[in-house]
């Protein structure tokens, strides 16, 4: 096994990019990719920014990093001009492939953006600068003001904040960028987190400046004020005991001796707490339990005829099980039985033949678990030829099955067990409306949710399920508590290593494993030693 030398954050700025919008500047966001097996996967992307030819991105993007392995890397970048999180329809602004050990052994690592390998877009530069993690914790910080100028010659202002530290040689890097808060001239921004890293190298004293700023849709922000700190000052804000700056223009300083101040920048609270890792979770004894559920809808096809996608080739495999096997080889090492519930739903099952959505595959179901994925895999073979495949595609029976159990688990209030469900669908929900409310219903429990489609159906209600494109709702308006379903079709991991589904399928569940009990304010069962600042 390979073994990780360290967590990296690779910051990024990009310099007069191309600008592809009509009528304004190109809204321009960074993704990075990874080079697996030959096939492109996403791993982090920044924030898009608004009217913006040479943006320096706040969001920081994350990579292991794996002394031994060549990481082969892509830096795309795009203007974004809609909200799906999907890329074919954005403008492409341009890329860089390099490997990560480029980036870690050069101090700035800067170069000209292509449209193509060896074809220069004939403008834009992208620097990436790379920091390793090395500390777990988190800045926590509350910030408000009050009296701040009035820049806008209809309205007020719309200030946000931007915090830069100041590096070893000097130079200032942005370390966070707010949200807007329009029309308000004592705004109070929402409660934010940065890494202790991130913020000030671990350094209490290392010095950190305050921009406010007044937001202007067409890019040209102007400055409101500024003011220098460090975390050690930080610090001694408390609540129901804020520690507060003046907000000084430079300009207006220098030109009006009457001058006091833009208005006053409140810290309300500032408190240093650790941030815990997927692995602080695993490693404390958090168990992460899998469960199947296989779509037997008729839209399959007779599982004897060769164009059934549950159809058995002659080397032994489908992709319904090549997802199983994919999916199931990676989670069962963190499930200390390797007994694993699975179910099937849409077929008329014996001896009754009446349409189940939620039946034992091994037909226990009083004990529907296999051992292992083999397991899994045995009972999915022996059942075929002894249920008819009928329909409609409801997943909510499933969803809420694995839910239950979720929500017995959550009552014990510990980071003891989380629930992991892998669908394998063919096409489209018949029961949307109870899927999406079993799902946000589920948002709230240690439970995370991954749909393979197989086949090539059009997998549109799949796309709307996954939250990467706005957090999904239920029917009467409720949203879910986070994003925990993520969606692949299969059909694009084809003529790919079995690894490649794998990583791009189970890519969120760490992250969803962590906003779970961090929303909970759960530690790992065991906790890791940390060292004192």
């Amino acid at each position: 096994m390979a073994q990780c030398v360290s967590r990296v954050q690779l910051s990024v700025i990009c310099r007069h990019l191309l600008d592809r919008d009509v009528g304004s500047k190109s809204d321009p966001l960074c993704v990075l990719l990874l080079d697996v097996g030959g096939r492109w996967a996403e791993l982090d992307r920044t924030e898009r920014i608004k009217n913006c030819q040479d943006p320096e991105f706040s969001k920081k993007l994350l990579v292991d990093y794996y002394f031994e392995k060549v990481q082969k890397l892509k830096f795309g970048v795009y203007d974004i001009d809609n909200k799906s999180a999907e890329l074919s329809d954005d403008d492409f602004l341009g890329a860089v492939e390099c490997t990560l050990g480029q980036i870690v052994s050069s101090s700035v690592f800067t170069r000209p953006l292509e449209l193509k390998e060896g074809k220069p877009a004939g403008k834009g530069t992208i620097t990436i600068t790379a920091e390793e993690i090395k500390d777990t914790r988190v800045v926590n910080l509350e910030i408000q003001a009050r009296n701040l100028d009035k820049k806008d010659f209809l309205g007020k202002s719309d200030p946000f904040l931007e915090l830069y530290k100041q590096s070893d040689a000097g130079m200032w890097q942005l370390v966070y960028r707010s949200e807007v808060v329009k029309n308000n001239l004592s705004p109070c921004w929402r409660r934010f987190s940065v890494p202790l890293q991130t913020f000030c190298g671990g350094d209490l004293n290392k010095p950190i400046k305050v921009h406010c700023s007044d937001h202007d849709s067409d890019g040209s922000h102007d400055l409101i004020g500024v003011f220098e700190t460090n975390l050690a000052q930080l610090q001694k804000a408390v609540d129901g005991c804020p520690v507060e700056f003046e907000c000084i223009h430079p300009e207006k300083k220098q030109k009006k001796k009457s001058y006091k101040n833009s208005g006053i920048i409140s810290i309300k609270s500032c408190k240093i707490e650790t941030d815990y890792s997927f692995l602080d979770y695993v490693m404390g004894g958090c168990q992460i339990n899998f469960t199947v559920g296989i779509d037997f809808t008729g839209s399959n096809g007779d599982p004897n005829s060769p164009d059934s996608l549950h159809y058995i080739s002659p080397n032994g495999i489908n992709e319904y099980l090549t997802a199983i096997w994919s999916v199931g080889s990676v989670v069962q090492d963190y499930d200390t039985d390797k007994l694993f519930p699975a179910f099937g739903f849409g077929a008329q099952v014996p001896p009754s033949w009446q349409v189940s959505h939620e039946f034992a595959l091994n037909f226990n179901p009083n004990n529907p678990y296999c051992p292992g994925i083999q397991g899994i895999v045995d009972a999915y073979r022996q059942i075929l030829p002894q249920i008819r495949l009928y329909g409609p595609t409801n997943f909510s029976p499933i969803i809420n099955h694995v839910a239950r159990f979720a929500a017995h688990s959550a009552q014990q209030r510990t980071a003891s067990q989380y629930f992991v469900l892998l669908i394998i669908t063919d096409g489209e929900i018949t029961d949307l409306d109870q899927t999406r409310q079993a799902i946000v219903n589920a948002s709230k429990l240690p439970m995370s949710i991954i749909i393979v489609g197989v086949g090539e159906a059009d997998f549109k209600a799949m796309e709307f399920l996954d939250g990467d494109s706005g957090v999904l709702k239920s029917l009467t308006g409720e949203p879910a508590a986070r994003d925990i379903v993520q969606f692949v079709p299969f059909r694009q991991f084809r003529n790919a290593p079995r690894e490649a589904l794998s990583q791009v399928v189970l890519a969120e569940v760490p992250k969803q494993l962590v906003s779970y009990y961090k929303l909970q304010g759960w530690p790992p069962l065991k906790l890791p030693e940390i060292k004192k600042v």
